[in-house]
């Protein structure tokens, strides 16, 4: 039968289409696999989450402000944050029985459930996890800290809202990475978005929560973070905004232009007011935590009901100093505290709040600072008025920048401060002021005080900052990770010319004696053999433990590169031993010192990698 003419024509079209098809499952293909390769990318996994941080975090903060609420009806029958607005219809013995009662339910849960029976310190312990632990905190601890918190504030205690709330988002942003599993950089910046969400909700500023987290907590401004955080700081905003309203945190005064800009060098001499306010603020709180310390018989369980007591005892007079004292701030910003109330006010809330941290009361220092800034600032303000009426702007704008002065000084956090001013105010002008004098006391505090009131606590508990990021990278790593486990033992009782032999043979010309039970006796090197290396007549009578030296410094496997570091530097040594634990000194191997900072550098490497978004 004859083939269709057209059978060539049909083969050559079906060539055609099938290589077409083959074109277009490549192209396909293609696309799937890049679009598998974004949906794996880290950066895209960072974006999600901070999404969930920052919904959390702005609920976690809701939740909190009615913890508060909650505590503080109970305690006082009086709700909301203005206190003060309510105070006349308290009965005096609940003003002064409160702070006792819920100083001592706070005793005696720290005592029984907080980890070491420490109270929580909320910003620092966050700012610890974030350099030394990898971002990494107890989503539980961080529950128990909140409970703690919001009782200490309910019950009257002089403390602040804000570091609490910082501490819970933190704890939010930290569970999400341990249950992914990720990363140091990229728990750290979860940690950091928990932060800024709570910060923005809480004062309703999302600019500062961002700068706040990466200013304190992440501790750089590489866009791998940046970007992440702004996120989680916007919708913590929002979900606030939503529940509470788009107000700011304080009731500003209506009028608070800048006069002239010959009022500058009046807002510089604030500045170093300010400054020695916060100074005596911070040593206040250290005078009573060194008090107790000399009264060791007193249980650290009753401390917060003797300092609430005292507190309460203050209350009764100038009711101002309870909770975060937001009434008597705005008060301050209103003008109408007169001269006489505003220096009383300075003395009795810095003792108050001195009374509440040093005795034991969780809570933080910001709305404090924010209250005896704005003591200062009020102050200065109505003597600088008496003194240059014409020139003046005012008590109140006299009080927004000691707001900003005082609380950058104590929180070491200028920039963050100075935000959260400007959205506050959304006034240029008056945040130049704030510039000014925050950045004067900043300095002032940091040289004569040397620290913020964040790292005074870290030091109070033994722990530095000293070195910044490169130590907690060091502090990340454990010696067991890089222990050398192929190495040449004897026994105390081998032989001289066992000994011999096997030092030769030692790939580190160094011998480890161990005894039967695996515990490091002593060491052997070539200098411990000078006299016997040549001379074979003691080898019938002299026995390892003859020639060996004790290990003058030793390292435990769980003891940190940090250390190690440390170790080496006091030693001189380049190889030392490392050993299970101290009590039983079983020996595991050696550790080098080219390995312990070849190990540092590509980690470092490594970090600032990842910061830059560069895996």
């Amino acid at each position: 039968m004859d083939e269709p003419e057209d059978a060539g024509m049909i083969s050559i079209a079906d060539f055609d289409l099938g290589r077409r098809l083959r074109r277009q499952r490549r192209i396909l293909a293609l696309r799937w696999y890049r679009t598998r390769r974004a949906l794996q990318s880290p950066h895209l996994k960072l974006f999600l989450l901070s999404i969930l941080v920052g919904l959390a975090g702005g609920l976690a903060g809701i939740g909190f402000r009615l913890g508060i609420d909650f505590f503080q009806w109970l305690a006082l029958s009086v709700r909301g944050e203005n206190l003060l607005a309510a105070i006349d219809a308290v009965p005096w013995w609940r003003i002064l029985l409160s702070p006792m009662l819920g100083g001592l339910i706070i005793g005696l849960f720290v005592y029984h459930f907080m980890p070491g029976r420490q109270q929580p310190q909320a910003v620092s312990q966050v700012i610890e996890a974030s350099a030394f632990r990898g971002g990494r905190m107890s989503s539980i601890v961080g529950l128990k800290a909140a409970v703690v918190n919001a009782l200490s504030i309910g019950c009257g205690g002089s403390v602040g809202r804000e570091g609490p709330v910082v501490h819970l988002g933190a704890s939010i942003g930290s569970f999400f990475a341990n249950r992914l599993h990720l990363g140091r950089a990229m728990s750290r910046t979860l940690l950091g978005c928990g932060v800024a969400a709570a910060v923005a909700a809480s004062f309703n500023a999302p600019i500062a929560g961002v700068f706040f987290a990466l200013e304190v907590v992440v501790g750089h401004y590489a866009l791998s973070a940046f970007a992440p955080v702004v996120v989680a700081s916007v919708l913590g905003t929002m979900v606030s905004r939503m529940y509470f309203g788009d107000f700011p945190a304080f009731v500003l005064p209506a009028t608070r232009e800048i006069t002239s800009f010959f009022e500058f060098p009046a807002f510089a001499l604030l500045g170093i007011i300010s400054a020695i306010a916060a100074i005596l603020f911070m040593r206040s709180i250290m005078a009573v935590e060194d008090t107790w310390l000399r009264f060791p018989k007193v249980p650290s369980w009753a401390r917060p009901a003797i300092g609430g007591l005292a507190v309460g005892c203050i209350a009764l007079v100038f009711p101002q100093v309870l909770g975060v004292g937001y009434g008597a701030t705005d008060a301050a910003l209103s003008e109408t505290l007169p001269l006489w109330l505003l220096f009383a006010l300075i003395l009795m809330k810095t003792l108050a709040t001195a009374l509440s941290l040093g005795s034991g009361f969780g809570g933080g220092i910001f709305s404090p600072s924010l209250f005896l800034g704005a003591m200062v600032g009020g102050a200065f303000g109505v003597l600088a008025t008496s003194v240059f009426p014409d020139l003046s702007s005012g008590h109140g704008a006299y009080t927004i920048v000691g707001m900003g002065a005082v609380s950058g000084a104590v929180l070491g956090a200028p920039i963050s401060t100075v935000l959260i001013i400007f959205e506050m105010t959304n006034d240029y002008a008056l945040t130049i002021a704030v510039m000014i004098a925050t950045a004067i006391a900043s300095i002032i505090t940091q040289q004569l005080f040397g620290k913020s009131f964040f790292q005074w606590q870290l030091e109070r508990r033994g722990i530095s900052l000293a070195g910044g990021r490169e130590v907690g990278l060091l502090r990340a790593l454990e010696v067991s990770g890089f222990t050398d486990k192929a190495v040449e033992s004897v026994d105390p009782s081998t032989p001289l010319a066992e000994v011999r032999r096997k030092l030769a043979a030692a790939p580190w010309s160094l011998l480890a004696v161990v005894d039967d039970d695996e515990r490091l006796v002593g060491l052997i090197s070539f200098p411990d053999l000078a006299e016997l290396a040549f001379d074979s007549s003691s080898d019938e009578i002299m026995v390892a433990q003859d020639t060996m030296h004790k290990a003058g410094y030793l390292l435990t496997a769980r003891d940190d590169l940090q250390t190690a570091v440390q170790a080496f530097g006091a030693s001189g040594e380049v190889h030392l031993p490392v050993v299970f634990d101290r009590e039983e000194q079983r020996f595991l191997g050696f550790v080098h010192e080219h390995e312990v900072m070849v190990a540092y550098h590509r980690t470092l490497q490594q970090a600032r990698r990842e910061e830059r978004g560069e895996v």
